[in-house]
């Protein structure tokens, strides 16, 4: 089987963001690399869009599983809401990029290099049938165990369409394959098992003795009452406890302790459960612990604290989407009491629209680089406006919009200057 096939959507089901950097990343850093991006980039671009794939529904770890019974809701319900905080993250990864290559002057892989889209659509379209089912049966009401052995079962069919298309198909090789496959199967559940079984020790401990109960409290009482200073709390906590535990047990422990505060403060439970899971998750390229830019450092021979850095500018947005989505849980879908469908539709869209434009702008600012080469204030302007942005609220979306697009026409006029400087200097030398 082709490997570029087996990794297209490796991301959403791994749930182990360090697993992903370095499965997908041995073919996507060279590429980056051969572009001519550098390696401490490429090694951060990778970490960040492999960390991301923890956040990107329709299947989004184990985590998410977890967070349906805490709730108390569908699993549709979860993956529905992460939906729009998952396009913001990856907005902010692909603008970075985009501005990166813009101004180093870096060009895409040939065409003549490149396979076309329907060619790859027509040798290998049935790959994603097991994605689908999956997806389908979760949404349809089926227990996650009995989605996954139908998916398995898919994968099964698939494995032995690709055996027929390129040798006959031989039992004892599919025997052979499919042991192994147990094993590796077997072999990963360890860690998630005995992850579980330690967070269910924890969370019992916590909910029989009342203790998350009083350390909710205690956070609500450090914070004062104030909501932005519990967020910031719980964030450190978060970041904290994902630089040494898993994904899936770093959520068991603060959706038990931190959630339940921010919830008592009015937050919808499922913006309070993504706040922590997102944090969670960021945990992987956040400096000095950062370990999926360290893993990606590691293939892409670049300075593991460097590349560190440059994931944690990459995913940036990750760490302020979730105080958007809940000062504005609109955007994880939540719709306010009296508020008409149609109404409810059109606000979502404009939110959407004016983040995605604020993280545009926040990735101008960070990369130094928008129309053309920013200078320092313009950077720090571009930061703020994408802020702003951001923020729910007409009057900042409309003083957002206009301060870009006096930024745009600025650097506009400032690129015609350049060329016609340049066009003159051509004729006199001619």
């Amino acid at each position: 089987m082709d490997l570029r096939k087996r990794l297209s959507l490796q991301g959403t089901l791994t749930g182990s963001s360090v697993a992903n950097t370095v499965s997908t990343g041995s073919i996507t850093i060279p590429l980056m690399k051969k572009t001519g991006y550098k390696p401490e980039f490429a090694g951060a671009v990778e970490a960040a869009a492999s960390t991301g794939g923890q956040l990107m529904p329709p299947i989004m770890g184990a985590a998410a599983f977890i967070m349906t019974e805490y709730i108390g809701c569908s699993y549709a319900t979860v993956a529905l809401a992460a939906c729009i905080p998952a396009l913001l993250y990856f907005t902010g990864i692909f603008t970075n990029v985009h501005f990166e290559a813009l101004k180093n002057g870096l060009m895409g892989i040939p065409k003549e290099e490149r396979q076309g889209l329907k060619v790859l659509i027509q040798s290998g379209w049935y790959m994603i049938a097991p994605v689908l089912l999956i997806v389908v049966l979760l949404v349809s009401g089926y227990t996650p165990m009995r989605a996954a052995i139908w998916g398995i079962a898919s994968c099964i069919a698939i494995w032995f369409v690709e055996m027929h298309k390129s040798t006959k198909v031989s039992l004892p090789k599919f025997g052979n394959d499919f042991i192994h496959a147990l094993h590796e199967g077997a072999v990963s559940a360890i860690s998630v098992a005995v992850t579980c079984g330690a967070a269910g020790i924890i969370v019992g401990v916590i909910t029989l003795t009342g203790l998350g109960l009083r350390m909710a409290n205690g956070i609500v009482d450090l914070a004062g009452g104030s909501l932005f200073l519990t967020m910031f709390l719980t964030m450190c906590c978060s970041i904290v406890l994902g630089m040494g535990v898993p994904t899936t047990a770093n959520y068991i422990i603060q959706a038990t302790i931190s959630a339940p505060a921010m919830i008592a403060l009015g937050v919808e439970p499922i913006a309070a459960h993504l706040f922590v899971f997102y944090f969670g998750i960021v945990a992987d390229i956040t400096p000095p612990v950062a370990l999926a830019a360290f893993a990606g450092a590691g293939i892409a021979g670049s300075n593991p604290m460097k590349t560190g850095f440059n994931a944690f500018r990459l995913g940036f947005a990750a760490y302020l989407v979730p105080y958007i989505f809940v000062l504005n849980p609109e955007l994880v879908l939540v719709r306010p009491e009296g508020v008409a469908t149609s109404a409810f539709i059109v606000s979502i869209l404009i939110a959407i629209i004016t983040a995605v434009v604020g993280m545009m702008a926040i990735a101008s600012g960070m990369s130094g680089y928008f129309k053309d080469h920013c200078n320092q204030i313009e950077r720090v302007v571009l930061f703020a406006t994408g802020i702003v942005l951001i923020i729910p609220s007409t009057g900042t979306d409309i003083l957002g919009a206009c301060i870009m697009i006096g930024i745009y026409a600025v650097q506009r006029l400032r690129v015609k200057k350049y060329a016609g400087s340049f066009m003159g200097k051509s004729s006199v030398v001619s």
